[in-house]
């Protein structure tokens, strides 16, 4: 088995954060670094997914959860409106490998690639 993610450590008590809402398989915390005025990570309180296409094939309905989650946070941190970033892969930025979703919201602009 493989040693607790820092997701699984936050959500066990182990290390300290603030769990802002929850549901019986998904819980939110606010990012440690944002990179907009709102940006909470949705995660799933099992890690036994690695990142967004396992948890699709797995469990589509955790993923449905997640989303859930996502959107009411937004309405209650934000206008409703949010982007959700899910990283795959270590070259994507992934660094904590315990799938998760990233809400960001707030003042957000789509910029022309």
């Amino acid at each position: 088995m493989s040693e607790p993610s820092i997701f699984t450590r936050i959500y066990n008590g182990e290390i300290p954060s603030e769990i802002i809402a929850q549901t019986e398989n998904v819980f939110a915390i606010r990012d440690i670094n944002p990179q907009a005025p709102v940006h909470l990570l949705v995660i799933p309180k099992t890690q036994e997914y690695r990142d967004v296409v396992e948890l699709a094939a797995g469990d589509p309905d955790l993923l449905t959860e997640m989303i859930g989650l996502a959107n009411t946070l937004a309405a209650e941190h934000a206008d409703g409106d949010f982007r959700l970033v899910f990283n795959r892969g270590a070259g994507a930025g992934q660094t904590v490998f315990h799938v998760h979703a990233h809400v960001l919201a707030g003042g957000l602009e789509e910029r022309s690639l």
